[in-house]
């Protein structure tokens, strides 16, 4: 069987490693490490050298792996969605077996939490449905709980909701009913600008934990304008951006 963990590793900070996340490393036969193409190099680095730094056992092994590209061009989302993930899964399998064949312990290390807007269990599920697969996560720091702790910000007002929600969702649905904050994720086309901005303050972060941080706050109405132009200059610069939202109505 093969003992598959997936590592939480927070948001790019090496800081973020738990002690249980170093020693879920050191016990993984093989490590892998997915590459998401030229643009993207930064996010292998930061993996690669995670590994670099803190797994001491001579027998770990570190296998880097071309991820698979989603077909953007689907017209089901949905569709895509899950051609890709069974294209990945494919890819982990030859891998795996590559390497330690139908038996053996093997990590993967996920951005953030595993849990939390991630397919890593999603694709374990679909590892399990073509050779024997036992699941095990290790937890990490979310962008929401870096979001916060970059503003210094609770995440939710007194006894009151948060929602969690994406950039599509937004676009297309609008404010949730029933709640006064939100923090959205997965949004690359900055949906706040599809909402009234009158009442609404925003905490925003691109890069949130790495050395890279940016960060904005105030109201939406004087602050919006200036993240679009602000991620649009990051994005351009570093070929990638991760960034991540709350917005609270007053």
């Amino acid at each position: 069987m093969i003992e598959l963990t997936l590592i939480g590793i927070g948001t790019g900070n090496p800081g973020h490693l738990t002690l249980q996340a170093i020693a879920a490393m050191n016990a993984a036969e093989l490590i892998l490490i997915p590459l998401k193409g030229a643009d993207r190099s930064d996010l292998a680095g930061l993996r690669r050298t995670m590994c670099e730094t803190h797994i001491t056992n001579p027998e770990t092994k570190v296998v880097e792996f071309a991820l698979p590209v989603r077909d953007a061009a689907n017209p089901s989302y949905r569709q895509g969605v899950d051609d890709w993930h069974d294209a990945i899964a494919a890819a982990w399998q030859d891998e795996i077996r590559a390497h330690v064949g139908d038996s053996g312990k093997v990590a993967l290390l996920v951005w953030g939490d595993p849990s939390l807007y991630d397919s890593t269990l999603r694709l374990a599920e679909r590892l399990a449905r073509v050779m024997p697969v036992m699941t095990r996560v290790i937890p990490g720091i979310t962008a929401i709980q870096a979001l916060c702790a970059a503003h210094a910000i609770p995440l939710n007002e007194i006894g009151a909701p948060v929602q969690i929600t994406t950039g599509r969702q937004l676009r297309d649905h609008g404010w949730p009913e029933g709640v006064d904050t939100i923090v959205v994720m997965l949004d690359g086309e900055c949906s706040f600008t599809h909402l009234a901005p009158e009442g609404i303050e925003i905490w925003w972060g691109a890069f949130v934990g790495m050395s890279e941080q940016i960060l904005r706050a105030g109201p939406l109405s004087e602050v919006g304008p200036q993240i679009v132009r602000t991620r649009a200059v990051a994005r351009a610069e570093h070929g990638w951006i991760m960034d991540i939202y709350l917005m609270r109505r007053r």
